[in-house]
């Protein structure tokens, strides 16, 4: 990339419309060989701009799904325990000796498939916020150094330093040592103009009067509706296709009561929405703000 603008486009034309506030981190962190830690509420694309930096420098994404419980074996590399007592049994029968720590018995696990790939790959480390400390303390001297020891098979370093995007719900606070080590990159919802922007590229049949509107209602859902579960640019979309499906050309509040269910996802929400008055706020809402 020669610059950041040339990323921004690249971004858009693969479908990610954003900002120069995020392309101007990615672009540096590129450029600086460094990892992205990219926190901000579900939702908001963090996932996805690894998906879309994966597709604009044509390369493989590599995924690790953190979860609670996560370990070094899960992430980085186990022996095929199947296999290797299936060997042993068969040199047993046969007289032969064989050496089951080799290659042919390691199964690659995301770090280290990261590290061995031939073509500088895209490396998405899901929700860190979900592990322990311990393998986060793990994960970010990995990210130093780029390398690996396998006892039986030595160390193992990069051959091409992957970009690194680490994505965080913010559920729990990350190490220093972590964010030391990463460029920092916040993301949060997009503003209206913006989400309008993103319903009218990925939705074909809707106009941008009704586009506005519809940006502007879930708008008014995040930050004027105190949800546990703040509605996903994804929920937005599936929002936006409904009107198209159903032919209908403005918000009513017929179709939102019918509706809402493809925007709040959690009972709770949806009770808060009527306790606080619901459809008829929200499209006074809209009247004040389109």
């Amino acid at each position: 990339m020669e610059n950041y603008q040339n990323l921004l486009q690249k971004m858009e034309e693969a479908g990610y419309l954003t900002s120069p506030e995020i392309a101007i981190p990615v672009f540096l962190a590129l450029k600086l060989n460094k990892p992205i830690l990219v926190e901000g509420p579900p939702g908001v694309g963090k996932t996805e701009l690894a998906k879309v930096l994966a597709k604009v420098l044509n390369t493989e994404l590599i995924r690790l799904q953190c979860y609670e419980g996560l370990d070094e074996a899960k992430a980085l590399y186990e022996w095929n325990y199947h296999k290797q007592l299936i060997a042993i049994q068969s040199s047993k029968n046969n007289d032969d000796k064989t050496f089951v720590f080799s290659e042919e018995y390691l199964l690659e696990r995301p770090l280290l498939k990261a590290l061995r790939a031939q073509k500088k790959p895209v490396l998405l480390i899901d929700e860190i916020d979900k592990v322990d400390e311990e393998f986060e303390a793990f994960l970010f001297e990995l990210l130093s150094d780029f390398q690996v020891t396998i006892p039986e098979l030595g160390t193992i370093k990069a051959r091409e330093i992957p970009l690194v995007v680490l994505t965080s719900n913010g559920s729990r606070e990350l190490s220093d040592g972590l964010k030391r080590r990463a460029v920092y990159l916040y993301i949060d919802f997009p503003d209206i103009k913006l989400e309008t922007k993103i319903i009218l590229k990925k939705v074909k049949e809707i106009h941008q009067e009704l586009a506005e509107k519809v940006a502007t209602a879930v708008h008014f859902l995040r930050r004027e509706m105190d949800l546990y579960k703040p509605p996903a640019i994804s929920e937005t979309l599936d929002w936006a296709k409904t009107l198209a499906l159903l032919g209908d050309e403005r918000l009513t509040k017929e179709f939102i009561e019918n509706t809402i269910g493809f925007v709040l996802k959690n009972k709770e929400d949806i009770e808060t929405f009527y306790e606080k008055g619901g459809a008829n706020r929200l499209l006074q809402y809209i009247d004040e703000n389109t």
